[in-house]
C-alpha cells in the first residue's frame, strides 16, 4: 500500500463536502497537471491519502481517505461545457484521467503547513516542503506518513 498527498481548495471541495458525499466517495477530477496525473495513474485500490486543504487562511492537513478504483479517464476533459474540458484530448488517447476516493476521516485537528515546516528536518524530500513546489498530487514515503499521523495527537 502506497501514501498520497492530494490538494484541494476547501471553498470548492473541503474534506466535509467528501463526507457529506453518497458513500462520501467521490470522482478526484480535474487535474491538469502531468506529474500529477501520472502518480494518480500509479494508485491502487487501498491506499491512503492525506486530503490537503490548500489556498486558504490556514492551509494544511484535514483528514484521511483511500483510493477507491484505479485510474480512469476523467470525462470532465471531453465536456465541452465543462471547465476543465481539454479540446486536445480524445475518447480513443484521453489524457487526464482520475480515481475514486472515499472518506476515512478528518483528523482530531489541522495540521498546518506552517507546523509541518516546524518538522522539516524530520521530513526529508517531503516534496510538499520543496522550494516551489506545487503538485496537487504526491507521493508520500511511509516515514512521512507516520511521522505526520503522529503530529495529530501532539
Amino acid at each position: 500500500m502506497a501514501h498520497w498527498l492530494m490538494k484541494s481548495e476547501p471553498d470548492t471541495f473541503s474534506i466535509d463536502d467528501l463526507a457529506k458525499r453518497p458513500r462520501q466517495t467521490e470522482a478526484w477530477d480535474g487535474v491538469r497537471n502531468y506529474q500529477a496525473r501520472n502518480f494518480m495513474r500509479r494508485m491502487k485500490k487501498g491506499d491512503r491519502i492525506f486530503f490537503y486543504h490548500s489556498n486558504c487562511a490556514v492551509p494544511g492537513i484535514a483528514g484521511l481517505m483511500r483510493v477507491v478504483s484505479e485510474a480512469y479517464p476523467d470525462p470532465t476533459q471531453f465536456d465541452t461545457k465543462h471547465h476543465h474540458y481539454d479540446p486536445a484530448s480524445k475518447p480513443e488517447e484521453p489524457r487526464w484521467s482520475l480515481v475514486d476516493v472515499q472518506f476515512d476521516r478528518k483528523l482530531k485537528r489541522l495540521i498546518s503547513l506552517a507546523e509541518l515546516r516546524e518538522h522539516e528536518a524530520r521530513l526529508p524530500g517531503f516534496q510538499l516542503l520543496m522550494k516551489g513546489s506545487r503538485l496537487s498530487v504526491i507521493p508520500l514515503r511511509d516515514e512521512h506518513w507516520d511521522y505526520i499521523l503522529k503530529l495529530e495527537n501532539s
